[in-house]
């Protein structure tokens, strides 16, 4: 028989073990947490991906020729060769983005790529063999209807974000909005153009332009109307189909998909444009916001809920294109998160470590759900911003000018996973954790997102036939890391995305 004091522990052990087993969730840490069980049937195909994993680069003075952070992102974004890379020289810089600044008089023009070619050489040498998206999206000022003329820079490295303006085209046929994109297109696809006094300007270059995209919606503040995008859509793809023929176009680029739907039932519709127009890829945007005063434990939670409320926009925008122009790719080019300390006196002080690897795990996540509704393009923002240029959404660390973990999580995803990968039945019960399994021609791979800031293990089928590649926080500014599956589980540290391959 067991003495007294010995009944007495017993007691209070088995009271111990009740009380804890019936505690709130925060309390059950006190247990050992059992791996998460992902259940996969290899044998059932629930979709076949159509996503090309990629991301954009936005011209910005740091991408000048002769900067280190230049050398080195351009180095790492030919290492990733990407398809579908989407290059934007936009409205802060109008030296480096517009090639024609001042209007035509009868005595000369005032075209200058002097700062835009150096630039547009060096994104064409890192991305040759693959297919890319252009998109010289800011339009000369003077094309416009303003109460006095538009001023700007002349030093090229100087922000203005004042440079768009007026509403009205001076030309309201479109015709000389059309005829600056055939200019600025003959320029890199002809060897040149004439220019309004019939002045022949010769380039030497005849590169092949596969995509071209009309305009963004964060520099058309002119276009308020889904009726006056579109004109402008049929007029400057009409002046560049002619010189160009083989060019392919992405329309409407917009950053608040879900705030007009028209923009979409509007554009989608053959009807509302010229005879002979394509409509060969739709573009819009999505960034996870949070609110001010949020932390880190915060964001684990609202980047996924505003993600989710993002998909289900993509839901209806799809429902609207298979209606109206079934044949039509979607490409969502600008992914990623804007922290409310961007552009602000405060932003040159990083966010925390881990902030990067929750974007890179945000991307994968966003990767898993559109590959399920069958994307054509899935675009991380972008390759370098900086203090006062949006630097959350940068991929590159511009203090070490090394790729940090956005792009490593980019770089596992893209050499991973491709068109025609069969999507497997995959089944993981937890909000935590998301999980998807790929057939590939290189074999089966489950790509795994830890959504929170604590470690998880998942449990794996036939764990001992397994390898497995991690971006995590211990490979930092380096590319995935091999980690060991012990114990039939993998563990995923906070904000993990991990490919496991069998």
């Amino acid at each position: 028989m067991k003495k007294s004091n010995d009944c007495v522990h017993d007691f209070f052990r088995l009271f111990l073990l009740a009380l804890i087993s019936s505690c709130a969730p925060g309390v059950v840490l006190l247990r050992a947490q059992q791996p998460l069980p992902v259940i996969v049937h290899w044998d059932k195909v629930t979709a076949v991906s159509k996503t090309t994993p990629t991301l954009q680069v936005v011209v910005n003075p740091p991408l000048r020729p002769g900067q280190p952070l230049s050398a080195a992102s351009y180095k790492a974004l030919k290492e990733l060769g990407a398809d579908y890379v989407r290059y934007v020289p936009w409205l802060p810089y109008p030296r480096l983005a517009v090639a024609e600044l001042e209007p035509p008089t009868a005595q000369k023009t005032s075209w200058d790529f002097t700062f835009i070619d150096p630039m547009m050489k060096d994104f064409q040498a890192s991305t040759e063999g693959h297919p890319v998206i252009v998109n010289f999206s800011t339009i000369p000022a003077w094309l416009f209807k303003t109460d006095k003329p538009v001023t700007y820079p002349g030093d090229p490295n100087q922000v203005d974000w004042h440079y768009t303006q007026g509403e009205e085209l001076r030309d309201p046929s479109g015709k000389e909005l059309g005829d600056y994109y055939a200019r600025l297109v003959s320029w890199y696809v002809n060897g040149g153009f004439t220019d309004e006094l019939g002045v022949r300007h010769t380039s030497g270059y005849h590169e092949k332009l596969a995509w071209w995209e009309v305009l963004n919606e964060v520099d058309f503040e002119h276009s308020t109307t889904p009726e006056q995008y579109t004109e402008r859509y049929d007029a400057i793809v009409s002046a560049i189909h002619r010189v160009s023929p083989e060019t392919k176009f992405v329309g409407l680029a917009l950053a608040a998909p879900g705030r007009d739907e028209r923009y979409f039932e509007y554009f989608l519709n053959p009807a509302n444009h010229k005879p002979g127009i394509p409509l060969d890829m739709i573009s819009y945007h999505f960034y996870a916001s949070p609110a001010p005063g949020e932390t880190l434990d915060d964001w684990q939670y609202t980047f996924f809920d505003q993600e989710t409320g993002f998909l289900n926009t993509v839901r209806y925008i799809e429902a609207i294109r298979k209606r109206l122009s079934p044949s039509t790719k979607t490409d969502l080019d600008e992914l990623g998160v804007i922290l409310p300390t961007d552009n602000t006196p405060g932003d040159n002080v990083p966010p925390p470590a881990a902030y990067w690897n929750l974007a890179g795990a945000l991307y994968a996540d966003l990767f898993i759900n559109l590959s399920r509704l069958r994307i054509d393009v899935a675009g991380e923002s972008r390759l370098v911003g900086y203090p006062t240029q949006f630097p959350s959404v940068s991929m590159m660390d511009w203090t070490t000018n090394q790729p940090n973990a956005r792009f490593w999580v980019l770089k596992l995803i893209k050499d991973t996973f491709h068109p025609g990968d069969k999507l497997a039945e995959t089944a993981l019960n937890s909000g935590d954790v998301s999980a998807q399994a790929f057939v590939t021609p290189a074999g089966r791979k489950l790509l795994l997102a830890n959504k929170r800031n604590r470690e998880i293990a998942v449990s794996l089928p036939n764990a001992d036939e397994a390898t497995a590649l991690a971006v995590d926080a211990e490979t930092a500014d380096g590319p995935a890391r091999k980690v060991p599956l012990a114990g039939g589980a993998i563990k995923l540290e906070p904000f993990a995305v991990a490919v496991v391959s069998w």
